[in-house]
């Protein structure tokens, strides 16, 4: 199977499953605890293993190198490559080789990035799925659902020779 595109095809499901995703005024910790949550929700719903807060194969930097640092979701999968997720706000360099070294040992690195800003890509083999928000004053955040209303009806009166009144007189 291979990898990358079994991995642009995972990402592409994972963003259709977040685009559902709606809440509002939420603080930065809930919104990426709602985000974590819809994604084990997805896993879940595929089939797969799924595991918070999988320890991943990135060691923590000194004086911490013998401990490991953790994934946001791990999903296990039969006859497919392990996927790694990680869930952020904020641009961390650490997500990025984090998710770099999870992508070396054969897995699908997945970055989820929610918020209000544009977002830079990260680089391949690492993938990104966005979840863009809206940021209220006072740090909350909300996500509405979209709606899709057709255009009001128009006159079909031509204006075009319409007497306009005089406002100055």
């Amino acid at each position: 199977m291979d990898v990358a595109r079994d991995g642009e095809r995972v990402a592409a499901s994972l963003t259709d499953w977040l685009a559902a995703l709606t809440f509002a005024e939420r603080g930065p910790d809930e919104v990426t605890a709602l985000v974590v949550n819809s994604i084990v929700e997805w896993a879940t719903g595929q089939g797969w293993r799924v595991y918070r807060r999988a320890p991943s194969v990135l060691p923590l930097p000194p004086p911490y190198q013998h401990r490991h640092s953790y994934l946001d979701v791990a999903c296990a999968r039969p006859g497919g490559a392990p996927i790694a997720i990680e869930v952020d706000h904020t641009d961390r360099r650490r997500t990025v080789d984090k998710l770099l070294a999870e992508a070396a040992e054969g897995r699908i690195a997945i970055w989820v990035r929610w918020g209000s800003r544009g977002f830079a890509p990260p680089p391949p083999p690492v993938l990104m799925v966005t979840c863009p928000v809206t940021s209220v004053p006072g740090r909350a955040y909300s996500r509405l659902p979209a709606t899709s209303r057709p255009a009001p009806d128009h006159t079909a009166v031509d204006l075009g020779f319409a007497e306009q009144p005089d406002l100055f007189a």
